[in-house]
């Protein structure tokens, strides 16, 4: 393929998998809307609760982040049908072991939050919140277990489509139980409880009708209740690290808002809103991952390492030129973009934008190393590489990223640029030793492997 035709393939792949993740922040920002015309205690609740329940569910994800390398390989094998349908199904049951496994960690949230913390009242509100969605970690797990499935088999579309179905079952539900309208009963926080259980049903069972529908040869609940031992241990060898280095990372940027907070609420602040713009840009990198995961995957199932090579640069330039368009935007209209986010009648306003047009400069850097980690992960993820990429994330995140961010942000007094340098200094390690990994030693490990079993066939 020559590199517009990969690019093309990519996009196809990419692009329902981007508008996917903008329509999961859609949801997020729904919730906090309507919660803070609620009220502000219910807003500060569901923030925490929110938080404790993400940082668990990205730990669990790993699991089906796992399947989704190892059925895109097996789609290209001549007898791969039977292993994308035991993949599929290890990967729903260790997702309803996790689920299971956590949920007491909602039921009794309160005296967690209160050990970290926490006031009572705002932990109790927050525990209400958690014991009506911790049950819905279940149907979140199973899902993203078919998105992963889905993915891997280049339907796509199709997960765009049920995020923005969830969107308007997340709005709908939200404005009903929260506020009470039309005769439903008013519920405030635990009515975004319901909303959001309501929204993961919904999204598992659209993505379960399709896939048992479009893939009846997979046959993925046939002798459903039956383990596999050999594909669970081949998940959860890949899927803890996966879902550890999710939680490193964002346990990473938890921890700079913390340390922004000790600056004051004007760059906390700051702080909220660039990381918010950041975050919008950046799930176009993840969906570029994902689909670099999944083309690598099936090149390796092909044994095609030359077309695994051209495409993997396809991926990672992609990447860069999105982030440098990032950068353009970023750099030319920071203030304009700050501003958007805050009252125009706040008498704050002023030092936030000014604050903030500082973090927006530093943010252009931030996105070019950001998306490079994200694709370097993908990339190995696609080759089954998990495990040493925990450790180059955590090593990076923690040991170099948060200590650069304290020696700069405070021992030096460079304050929240610091703080955003550092950050970006221990994402840039991630991508350099992981895009290192990935073309010095994975892929030509890979090769040989594949030159070694091809000439023991031929023998």
């Amino acid at each position: 393929m020559t590199p517009s035709a990969h690019g093309r393939a990519i996009l196809v792949l990419g692009l329902p998998l981007i508008g996917g993740n903008l329509g999961q922040i859609a949801i997020g920002v729904t919730d906090t809307l309507m919660l803070g015309w609620y009220s502000v205690d219910a807003l500060a609740a569901a923030v925490l609760g929110h938080s404790m329940w993400f940082s668990i569910f990205l730990l669990g994800s790993g699991f089906a982040n796992a399947v989704m390398p190892l059925v895109a390989e097996a789609s290209e094998q001549p007898d791969g049908t039977q292993t994308i349908r035991r993949t599929a199904r290890m990967g729903l049951w260790l997702s309803v072991l996790f689920a299971v496994l956590v949920l007491p960690l909602f039921l009794w949230s309160s005296p967690i939050l209160q050990a970290l913390g926490q006031t009572k009242p705002l932990s109790d509100d927050a525990q209400d919140l958690l014991r009506i969605v911790g049950l819905a970690m279940l149907p979140a797990l199973l899902a993203m277990v078919l998105k992963s499935y889905l993915a891997a088999l280049e339907h796509t579309r199709v997960v765009l489509w049920v995020t923005i179905a969830a969107a308007l079952v997340n709005a709908g539900v939200n404005y009903l139980l929260i506020f009470g309208n039309y005769g439903a009963p008013e519920l405030g926080i635990k009515g975004a409880g319901y909303a959001s259980s309501a929204v993961h049903c919904v999204t598992l069972l659209l993505l379960a009708g399709y896939a048992l529908r479009k893939f009846p040869e997979h046959d993925l609940l046939a002798r459903l209740w039956r383990p596999d031992p050999e594909v669970i241990k081949r998940l959860f060898s890949m899927g803890v690290p996966i879902g550890l280095t999710y939680l490193a990372e964002t346990s990473l940027f938890a921890a700079s808002a913390l340390m922004m907070g000790w600056l004051g609420t004007v760059p906390l602040a700051a702080h909220g809103v660039a990381i918010q713009i950041a975050s919008a840009t950046f799930v176009v990198h993840l969906g570029l991952s994902s689909a670099a995961t999944v083309r690598v995957g099936k090149a390796l199932g092909r044994q095609d390492f030359p077309h695994l090579r051209r495409g993997a640069v396809v991926a990672v330039w992609m990447s860069v030129a999105f982030a440098l368009m990032t950068v353009a935007v970023y750099w030319s209209i920071p203030a304009t973009l700050i501003g958007m986010f805050i009252d125009p009648a706040d008498p704050l306003r002023p030092e936030i934008i000014s604050a903030g047009i500082t973090l927006m400069l530093l943010a252009g850097v931030f996105q070019l190393v950001d998306g490079a980690q994200a694709m370097a992960l993908g990339l190995l993820r696609g080759l089954k590489d998990t495990q040493v990429p925990m450790i180059y994330a955590v090593l990076s995140y923690w040991c170099v990223g948060m200590t650069c961010s304290y020696l700069l942000g405070f021992t030096l007094g460079l304050g929240g640029a610091g703080i955003w340098g550092g950050l970006s200094i221990g994402l840039c390690c991630a991508a350099v030793s992981m895009m290192l990994r990935f073309w010095r030693h994975i892929v030509p490990r890979a090769e040989q492997r594949s030159a070694v079993d091809t000439s023991g066939a031929g023998a």
